[in-house]
């Protein structure tokens, strides 16, 4: 097969509707793995891709950070006797892997896109510079934000708000299988409640899991608003970037 071209940026047409201009996308990478979360499921890479090019095209400057949940977590490696740091530097591999499978899959569709990587890996990525990733995004790219932090015993939540704060971005988008937060696992009790709006102190008190505590206050610190969604509805993405009151959101 032909070696695909990088595809050049050119400057954004906004929507005059557009409710969110800049955004932190975090998608867990059991999310690409298809039903069973495992591995990288080539349809699902093509149904988000396609999903993204249509906020992207909306003129939404969007950062993405993915999970590698889907081929190793580091949290499960050290329960089954390894060392904790080893494996989750293991597991910023595995984000690197999702990172650059997002990326074919987002050319594919006609996004330029840029990976940086917070490990140095030159000839896969660029390394993550801040004052980088915003001009990346400013030039029409989207950046795609790989090996979480860098370092160990952060999860890949963390870096999706720690990586908010430092582009500015206006919200963290957190895409799940779940249509939003509930007061109790709607899968075990269907008449389990979802909150509209839920305020970072009760999500912190009541040990909600969709994200965890240091991602959580970390953006209750800097007033980084959260949006939890379904990313498997079709059409989520466009309707929670021009304002539709979709899933749950995380505010002060």
């Amino acid at each position: 097969m032909p070696i695909r071209t990088t595809i050049q940026a050119k400057p954004q047409t906004v929507h005059p509707d557009l409710k969110i201009r800049r955004v932190l996308l975090k998608l867990s990478g059991e999310a690409l793995g298809g039903p069973d979360g495992a591995g990288l499921d080539q349809e699902v890479l093509r149904t988000v891709s396609l999903e993204l090019k249509e906020i992207f095209d909306l003129g939404v400057q969007l950062g993405i950070v993915v999970g590698g949940g889907n081929i190793f977590r580091g949290l499960k490696g050290a329960a089954k006797g390894m060392d904790r740091a080893q494996a989750d530097y293991m597991g910023m591999l595995a984000t690197v892997i999702n990172s650059l499978a997002l990326q074919d899959a987002l050319e594919a569709a006609g996004v330029p896109t840029r990976v940086m990587s917070a490990l140095e890996i030159l000839e896969l990525a660029e390394p993550y510079i801040r004052r980088k990733a915003v001009a990346h995004l400013e030039r029409g790219n989207v950046v795609i934000f790989g090996a979480g932090t860098g370092s160990p015993f952060f999860s890949t939540d963390t870096a999706a708000a720690l990586r908010a704060v430092e582009i500015q971005a206006d919200c963290v988008l957190k895409a799940t299988k779940v249509d939003g937060i509930y007061d109790r696992d709607p899968v075990k009790h269907p008449t389990a409640k979802r909150f509209t709006t839920i305020s970072y102190d009760q999500f912190l008190a009541d040990r909600i899991g969709v994200m965890d505590a240091t991602a959580v206050s970390l953006c209750r610190e800097n007033v980084m608003p959260i949006r939890v969604f379904s990313m498997t509805t079709e059409g989520n993405f466009r309707r929670v970037c021009m304002g539709a009151d979709v899933g749950t959101k995380v505010v002060p």
